[in-house]
């Protein structure tokens, strides 16, 4: 089945988010606009309009009911998701790069870029609290002065924050204490994305170093590996077969350098388990910067540079196949 295009963005995307039931995709590009869309159709529901730079990221909370912005405004804001009404405003002293909502959606993260002198912070609100919200105060700010945050998602129950950093290390943050319960590094250049299975137990990582990997989100032991020979800005993880999908290409600065054939724009399918490839899907005229897997795994979605996102839906032949052992 040809893919759906959607068409709501004037520059390139940088995130793209399925609700839980699916039925909703969230995108956001760097043109200050966050667009909702019906993923069967691909119609536009609407857009939540406020931010004035750039938007890094976006989450929807467990029932759909909130949704969460940050951007290169300084700020990060909370919506209403069907009516589009701005809930909260919270200014931060630099680009928000990274926000999620808890398994409850009632505790929100965002981490702030390292800039302008302003070091990178991990900040915690209770939506329960309006109070933290009106002050600006969170309830817990980690700073980390070491290396920026680039990626970050909550764990399993709500418990702790997994962080991605410039230098290729990811940190286990306890949302309660504050204090880093793990640590490992695994890649030796910078974390793009990270993105959990749908039950929370384990996250994929997609890195500067060219590589995917796998990982335990409890204990972050490195369970497998996907070596491509471009860098990864995205990858996921299918919630119904042991299927994970990668999309990349060179740097937005390269691109113009190389003609359209080795730009290599497309979205690559790997075993999980055999670690092989097993397909491509082309499309975008540019490098994939995010990827998503449907909550049903019968559809897969892809945000790029060319500020296109496109729906692809499987057809039977992918659930058929299996890699033979």
């Amino acid at each position: 089945m040809k893919p759906i295009l959607l068409q709501g963005h004037e520059r390139s995307i940088t995130q793209i988010k399925y609700n839980r039931e699916g039925d909703l995709l969230f995108s956001v590009a760097k043109d200050t606009v966050t667009n909702v869309w019906y993923s069967v159709n691909g119609e536009r529901l609407g857009t939540y309009n406020g931010h004035t730079g750039a938007v890094w990221c976006v989450d929807c909370d467990w029932d759909t009911k909130n949704v969460l912005t940050g951007s290169a405004d300084n700020s990060c804001r909370l919506w209403d998701c069907e009516t589009g009404k701005q809930l909260a405003l919270l200014n931060t002293n630099s680009a928000v790069r990274t926000c999620g909502f808890d398994f409850s959606g009632n505790i929100i993260m965002f981490s702030t870029d390292k800039q302008m002198g302003y070091q990178c912070f991990l900040n915690f609100f209770d939506l329960r609290d309006p109070q933290q919200i009106e002050d600006n105060q969170p309830y817990l700010s980690l700073p980390c002065n070491d290396h920026k945050i680039t990626s970050a998602v909550w764990g399993p129950l709500g418990e702790f924050v997994i962080s991605g950093h410039e230098n290729g290390e990811f940190n286990q943050f306890s949302a309660k204490s504050g204090e880093i319960l793990k640590t490992a590094k695994e890649h030796s250049k910078q974390i793009n994305d990270i993105q959990t299975s749908v039950d929370l137990t384990m996250f994929i990582s997609a890195s500067k170093d060219n590589t995917a990997k796998l990982f335990d989100s409890a204990t972050l032991d490195h369970i497998k590996s996907f070596k491509t020979e471009r860098p990864v800005n995205s990858a996921a993880i299918s919630p119904i077969m042991d299927h994970v999908v990668m999309g990349g290409g060179q740097e937005a600065m390269e691109v113009t350098t190389t003609s359209t054939r080795i730009g290599k724009f497309e979205a690559r399918f790997f075993h999980a388990a055999y670690e092989e490839e097993f397909g491509r899907v082309k499309g975008h005229f540019g490098p994939i910067n995010c990827v998503a897997f449907h909550p049903d795994g019968k559809s897969y979605s892809s945000g790029g540079e060319d500020g296109y996102v496109r729906i692809h839906y499987f057809d039977s032949q992918y659930f058929d196949f299996e890699l033979e052992a």
